[in-house]
């Protein structure tokens, strides 16, 4: 068995993980990352993801700090409403019910827009979100739902510049290298065991950061604290976050915290890959257009508010609705009013869907309870009322009389081609993690760190609960990896590695 020695071991290779293991270097220490996949399959679920990044900003002057290239020609053509501290912990506060940990709620928040510009120092590069959280009026691009900022190329480029950015940097990377163990002297951590290539490594360290992910693509852990149900459910990332950090943490006197049986999901293409596929990245099986469609089952039975809310505040719970819906499927239908409305992810090759110039001949098509579909979309018709339609706001323009009513975006299905776009649940991250404070310390069953363990991104409980704000996630990762790295090596004088 092979000995190594670090300053900093970081367990995962996302987001959060590389972005606690620059700090961390940033503050002189000497930094080990285990990804526990191949080189081909690194970056966790941060590779997948659509790139949007939720940050509290005051003017869009703010966001050119992180766009210098953003031209004055362009900037007077843009419409974006400001989007302070104080709506981002409220939509935070909104969505989570309430129950979202004030002080890591708090932290987010604040640390939002300085995170956003640390991370622009290290290369990594930002873009206007204009396809998804913008619409065209009067020659202006109007932005809404406070998200208008996302990293070039999606999580690709995101990984790719962290990646790039780490090595320059010194940093080194370990593939196929399987956190195992956390090993402790007198309680505090001072390493871990690590598996690779069938033998076992030991690396010893002052400080070691989780950053591997949940549990979301365990398959029984998900049946175990979320629900039988959620076997069937799609893992939208990466195959490798199977709940090892987690495991390894509350064996070491970690506190569970957060909460467990809920999770991150979101309607997904009915045929998308069962897991992350490598090659095929960039969040591009999601399908978000649905409040502007109405959403049915099998049964020909809508079941859920499409126009509750904007996309960003209701899509992460919006998935497990679709998994209770008989066979796991729901079908979005859209007519030829809001096709042209619809996000790029449904112009794509992958994408699923039904047309036809009837709503009779549609209906055929699909494996559904016929007459209960067509009397759901005509009562649905005469329920909607007159009213200015604005896809960029809550415009109120809903139905009376139906259950569940549709609150905004509400027009009638009577233009033809119309198109039905089956989806099913998938699922990001689930929300039970550990009771880490806002320094990135894991804390144990008294409330106490524990020393020389640290952690990050989605292994963090507390922050989100039923929902989340959309692009929270992704930030989350950034601010507490960030966090996490520099605590850690601050603790490398306290903390010297024992053994």
């Amino acid at each position: 068995m092979s000995d190594f020695k670090y300053d900093v071991v970081v367990v995962g290779a996302g987001n959060a993980a590389l972005c606690a293991a620059i700090s961390a270097r940033e503050e002189g220490a000497r930094v080990l990352v285990l990804e526990k996949g191949p080189e081909h399959k690194r970056g966790g679920n941060s590779f997948f993801t659509d790139g949007a990044i939720r940050v509290a900003y005051h003017h869009l002057e703010d966001i050119r700090k992180v766009m210098p290239e953003l031209t004055d020609e362009e900037a007077a053509n843009i419409v974006m409403p400001e989007y302070g501290e104080e709506d981002y912990l409220q939509d935070i506060m909104r969505v989570t019910e309430g129950k979202s940990g004030p002080e890591l709620a708090n932290q987010l928040v604040n640390r939002s827009f300085e995170t956003l510009v640390w991370m622009k120092g290290h290369g990594v590069k930002f873009e206007l979100n204009y396809d998804n959280q913008s619409f065209e009026k009067e020659g202006k691009r109007e932005f809404w739902g406070g998200l208008p900022v996302k990293t070039e190329n999606k999580g690709v480029g995101l990984m790719k510049q962290l990646f790039s950015r780490a090595e320059e940097l010194g940093i080194d990377v370990w593939y196929e290298a399987a956190a195992v163990e956390l090993l402790s002297v007198d309680g505090d951590v001072n390493g871990v065991v690590v598996e690779q290539n069938g033998r076992k490594i030991i690396v010893y360290a002052s400080g070691v950061v989780l950053a591997c992910g949940s549990f979301e693509a365990n398959k029984q852990q998900r049946s175990q604290y979320i629900g039988e149900e959620w076997e069937a459910a799609i893992v939208r990332g990466t195959e490798y976050n199977t709940g090892d950090g987690i495991k390894m943490a509350l064996a070491a006197g970690a506190q569970k915290h957060g909460e467990w049986s809920g999770c991150h999901s979101i309607g997904t293409d009915y045929n998308a890959p069962k897991v992350g596929d490598f090659t095929k990245p960039g969040d591009i099986f999601k399908k978000h257009s649905y409040p502007l469609s109405i959403m049915l089952n099998k049964e020909g039975k809508r079941f859920v508010d499409e126009g509750a809310d904007f996309r960003n505040y209701t899509y992460a719970k919006y998935g497990r609705e679709i998994l209770k819906q008989p066979g796991h499927v729901a079908y979005q239908i859209y007519d030829s009013q809001v096709r042209p409305l619809l996000r790029k992810e449904y112009d794509l090759e992958e994408a699923t869907y039904y047309k036809a110039e009837t709503l009779e001949e549609l209906v055929a098509l699909l494996p559904v309870d016929e007459f209960e579909f067509l009397k759901t979309i005509n009562e649905y018709n005469e329920a909607v009322q007159e009213g200015d339609y604005h896809p960029t706001e809550k415009d109120g323009k809903g139905t009376v009389g139906i259950t569940p009513p549709k609150t905004n975006w509400a027009l009638k299905i009577e233009e033809g081609p119309f198109y039905a776009f089956p989806v099913t649940c998938g699922i990001t991250f689930s929300f039970g993690g550990l009771h880490v404070n806002n320094r990135g310390e894991v804390l144990n069953k008294e409330g106490n760190p524990i020393p020389g363990l640290y952690a990050a991104g989605e292994m963090i409980g507390g922050i989100f609960y039923h929902n989340y704000p959309g692009g929270s996630g992704l930030m989350s990762g950034a601010v507490f990896g960030k966090l996490a790295g520099v605590t850690a090596a601050a603790g490398l004088n306290t903390n010297t590695v024992k053994h």
